[in-house]
């Protein structure tokens, strides 16, 4: 029997949603954001668990006879040793990780299995993932124009209480504690939105007629902006940098992410937005 689409769907929702929790555990270490994701991690585990065995009855045996069938096996894999690393050792990074190939092969095998299969909700199911890849990459530019704002009103704060200007408006600007704060968690929400967007991107385009390349401009400038917001984590959480330096890189990276959007997708051959 056919696994209906809508229960794949709410599996990769359910693994979406556990890997930005876990992403959200790894910057902060939040416990609660922890305990979440390895929920909903179990029940992505559980939904994987019965469609498997229902695909080892089906073929009387392990379903890797085909390189569809082995991408959903090592899906199982991945979730399952990520269950036991973040139960028994509590490797924040390796577990993160892990679920970003493990969402990688889950999706990968989805629309891959769905084309060699010819499953009739094919086309409808990967305008989803389009959209999804669209939308999470709206929402991750808008929090990373959020940290920009926040930055810049960082700078200008800066600015008055070194000059003892301007007293009006130091109150309305904020503490220089709550903007660095605020600029953190805006990219903290905004940077695994953009790397769900891009794993959706390349799984689009891998599986429909779609054009691209990886050397394509447009696949380029989304790579280089998760990588300038992912140095700017680092920086923070890694090395400590904090303050007047940090808002001056923060707004940087945005004029990088405001040169990917309007001047790189110019020259792609791949889709405007990604």
């Amino acid at each position: 029997m056919q696994v209906p689409a809508y229960l794949y769907e709410i599996i990769l929702l359910l693994y979406a949603a556990s890997i930005f929790s876990y992403f959200i555990d790894f910057i902060q270490k939040n416990r609660k954001a922890n305990v979440f994701a390895f929920r909903l991690l179990t029940l992505v585990w559980f939904f994987q668990s019965l469609f498997l065995l229902q695909e080892m009855i089906a073929h009387a045996g392990l379903p890797v006879k085909d390189v569809y069938e082995g991408l959903y096996f090592y899906a199982w894999v991945l979730v399952s040793l990520s269950l036991f690393i973040n139960r028994i050792y509590k490797v924040d990074f390796l577990t993160f990780f892990l679920n970003v190939v493990g969402f990688f092969m889950m999706l990968l095998y989805i629309a891959s299995s769905a084309y060699e299969r010819e499953w009739t909700q094919t086309i409808p199911f990967m305008n989803e993932v389009l959209i999804a890849h669209i939308t999470l990459a709206i929402l991750a530019y808008g929090f990373f124009t959020l940290s920009f704002v926040f930055a810049t009103m960082y700078l200008f704060q800066f600015q008055l209480l070194k000059q003892k200007k301007g007293y009006r408006w130091w109150t309305r600007l904020g503490d220089l504690g709550k903007l660095e704060t605020y600029t953190f968690t805006s990219i903290t929400i905004g940077t695994p939105l953009l790397l769900l967007s891009i794993v959706m991107g390349i799984v689009w385009a891998y599986t429909t007629t779609a054009v691209f390349y990886w050397y394509d401009w447009k696949t380029i400038g989304s790579l280089t902006v998760l990588a300038v917001y992912a140095v700017y984590l680092f920086l923070r959480l890694a090395r400590g940098v904090r303050g007047k330096g940090l808002a001056i890189y923060t707004i940087a990276a945005f004029l990088i992410l405001i040169i990917n959007f309007f001047l790189l997708s110019t020259f792609s051959s791949f889709h405007f937005t990604g």
